[in-house]
């Protein structure tokens, strides 16, 4: 029987662990981090949009977490992101697989699911 997305992401300490990186990396990005920087002002708030981000794709990839954010149109309106940039969090995520060790068979269902994203969110 063949392992679930979420699985092969390594559960929910995995998905923890990337989404988490993920973000860290886009906080050290030039290209992106100044929509990031600003939540090192408001902890609070920026260990809910972590949070919201884990569940996000634990949720999608077959896990057990429930995703209570806003659907990705509603919290991208008005961020006017281009598609340089979300090819620079794309790019992020996957530095940031790559470094827990993710096969290339599980990065392309990955980026699979981002790539299927991409409407919702750029120029929103």
């Amino acid at each position: 029987m063949t392992k679930s997305l979420f699985e092969r992401l390594g559960g929910n300490d995995g998905i923890s662990a990337i989404v988490r990186r993920a973000i860290n990396i886009h906080m050290e990005n030039p290209d992106i981090n100044a929509r990031f920087l600003p939540y090192k002002d408001r902890p609070e708030y920026f260990e809910t949009v972590v949070q919201h981000s884990i569940n996000f794709f634990n949720s999608g990839s077959g896990g057990p977490a429930v995703y209570e954010g806003r659907d990705m149109e509603t919290a991208h309106k008005g961020m006017n992101i281009s598609p340089t940039e979300y090819m620079c969090a794309i790019d992020d995520i996957f530095i940031a697989l790559d470094e827990h060790k993710i096969d290339d068979d599980t990065k392309k269902d990955v980026l699979a699911i981002l790539w299927s994203l991409k409407g919702m969110i750029i120029a929103k």
